[in-house]
């Protein structure tokens, strides 16, 4: 009995040694910790991101820190400025009229790529977007969604004419807390993955493309080809073109993303790409924690669709494996009973 329990015991050592090794402190290895922000948006990411820079800079490169140094204090402004206005007492009705204007030309059903990718609809924005986020993106987009490297004084990011529409700090309140208000309530999984990630990333086990679900048609009688199948694969690829141009790559299919991915690492680069990637084309997005949850919830269900199933049939397999072990060795006690 003792050897046994000493063989198992260095089996389960061994195991759970190389299960460490392939799997917990492998990733650690090959990917970077990163602290999350709990989905909270206040600027002190992207603060700390520049003076992490700044830090790495020699004396010698004066231009450089001078440049950083003055990003850092434009940073802390812009933030110091979304935190002030979160602050205000947005007024829906007023925001209402402001949203008429500068925005539902652009954010509607039916909407064209303009500038690289197409508007999303902003039907759950309330529910799936931080207001903070919401007011930093109405200031400035390209600062809130933390991909100002990719622009300057001669490109703009595509969403920046609405600075000059919405110009005060209580117009940009009042919209926000319109979108709260009426931009909100109950969202499915599959919704919030639509608006928030659909306009890049396809999902081809969702049948889901840059521009929307694949429609089912049929073949043609006479040519034995599907036109409609064909003219929409040539708007796909028209608009994925039209992506990768302004992103600089196609966004990877986010199929099976979930189970390519650690839970962590999605959670802190949907959150803050840049912490993850530096460099990256990809926009912070601005989710909520609940938003979050809501994309998170729908690509388990595409990418990982029998996760139920072996959650419910989990505990019946372990309890199987116990009692065959229970009564293997009392076969094995019953069988060397009189050889001992």
């Amino acid at each position: 009995m003792n050897k046994e329990l000493k063989i198992l015991a260095v089996v389960v050592a061994f195991t759970l040694a190389l299960y460490y090794g392939v799997e917990p402190y492998a990733h650690s290895q090959m990917h970077k910790h990163v602290e999350g922000n709990g989905f909270v948006y206040d600027g002190k990411a992207d603060i700390k991101e520049v003076v992490k820079k700044l830090a790495n800079l020699s004396d010698k490169d004066t231009v450089k820190k001078e440049q950083l140094q003055a990003l850092k204090n434009k940073k802390e402004t812009f933030w110091g400025e979304v935190s002030k206005i979160s602050k205000m007492i947005g007024n829906p009705e007023a925001g209402k009229t402001a949203f008429s204007s500068a925005c539902t030309g652009c954010h509607m059903d039916g909407a064209v790529n303009m500038g690289g990718v197409i508007p999303p609809s902003l039907d759950h924005i309330g529910t799936i977007y931080d207001k903070a986020y919401l007011i930093a993106l109405i200031k400035d987009p390209a600062m809130a969604s933390n991909v100002d490297h990719k622009y300057s004084a001669t490109k703009k990011h595509p969403m920046d004419s609405v600075k000059g529409m919405v110009s005060s700090d209580q117009q940009v309140a009042d919209i926000v807390a319109y979108l709260k208000a009426e931009k909100s309530g109950h969202v499915t999984p599959k919704e919030a993955y639509v608006e928030s990630c659909g306009r890049c990333h396809a999902m081809r086990y969702a049948n889901w493309t840059q521009v929307g679900f694949v429609p089912a048609t049929k073949s043609n009688i006479k040519t034995g080809q599907d036109i409609d199948a064909l003219k929409f694969k040539q708007s796909v690829a028209e608009e994925q073109g039209r992506i990768a141009e302004y992103m600089g790559k196609l966004p990877p299919d986010l199929s099976m993303m979930v189970r390519a991915r650690s839970h962590h690492f999605m959670e802190t680069f949907v959150e803050n790409p840049q912490s993850q990637l530096q460099g990256t084309a990809m926009p912070r997005v601005g989710l909520s924690l609940e938003g979050y949850e809501k994309v998170q919830a729908y690509l388990s269900e595409i990418g990982d669709p029998s996760k139920p199933a072996r959650a419910i049939a989990a505990p019946w397999v372990l309890g199987f494996l116990l009692i065959f072990t229970i009564l293997a060795y009392l076969w094995k006690e019953s069988q060397w009973r009189d050889l001992h």
